[in-house]
């Protein structure tokens, strides 16, 4: 029998749709963000984009604006997350009042189980930098940033196949069944808006420091080319086929 490693689902989960439904940040927050020079990486679970940013910042070129989560920390390939590196690991409660007194950019729930966002303190640090802002989020927040910054540059990171996706997402070691269905509904989703944007540019993972040059010229002002803007929406479209059949299988 199959032990079940389900996460619990969000405590204040009804407060948090309620304050997202019309969340507006403080004018102060969108001072800051208009004077970011901003990179945001979207895409599906386990598509590397935490990877590709640890690779990014070493360059010592791109600051990474951490956001604020409501999850607890948990161990990827054995190694500990730590406050400030992946995330900033707030509880609910302190996420609530920051989004009561508009401290947040944007905010997602995610898999109805976490609460992810960018807290103004963060885009403070960033200015102090001079860098290139980089960051990652989820698709409802990339399109907040784009409402608010226009030329806020927006990458979608996609996995190499649908086989590879699903060994990444396997090694994590805390993914069982109905968790997996749960990313992967949300991949769907998630896959099926980026397609309806024009402002997303589609890059594939397939290595990740290929795919780290790809995003850097995007961010020092090269778009991709078309063939090469055509071959991501492509292979967009093929997981998403991928991603249907094996949900409707499973």
């Amino acid at each position: 029998m199959e032990t079940s490693t389900q996460k619990p689902l969000l405590h204040y989960l009804s407060d948090f749709e309620d304050i997202l439904k019309d969340y507006r940040p403080s004018e102060k927050t969108l001072e800051l963000l208009a004077n970011l020079h901003l990179v945001i990486l979207a895409g599906p679970t386990a598509a590397g984009r935490n990877t590709l940013i640890k690779l990014l910042t070493q360059t010592d070129r791109y600051h990474y604006v951490v956001s604020d989560t409501t999850r607890k920390k948990r161990k990827n390939d054995n190694v500990m997350e730590r406050d400030g590196a992946e995330y900033w690991f707030i509880n609910e409660e302190e996420f609530l009042t920051g989004l009561k007194e508009g401290k947040y950019l944007e905010a997602a729930i995610i898999h109805q189980q976490q609460v992810s966002g960018v807290n103004i303190t963060r885009l403070e640090d960033t200015m102090k930098t001079g860098k290139i802002a980089i960051s990652e989020i989820e698709n409802k927040g990339v399109a907040t940033y784009h409402m608010y910054k226009p030329d806020t540059l927006c990458v979608f990171l996609l996995p190499p196949s649908f086989e590879k996706w699903m060994q990444r997402i396997r090694r994590r070691g805390d993914v069982d069944t109905a968790e997996l269905r749960r990313r992967l509904e949300s991949a769907v989703l998630e896959i099926s808006d980026a397609l309806k944007k024009d402002y997303y540019q589609f890059v594939i993972n397939h290595e990740i420091h290929e795919a780290a040059q790809a995003v850097d010229e995007i961010a020092n002002g090269r778009e991709l080319d078309g063939e090469k803007q055509q071959l991501g929406r492509d292979h967009a479209e093929q997981l998403l086929v991928d991603v249907q059949l094996f949900l409707a299988a499973a």
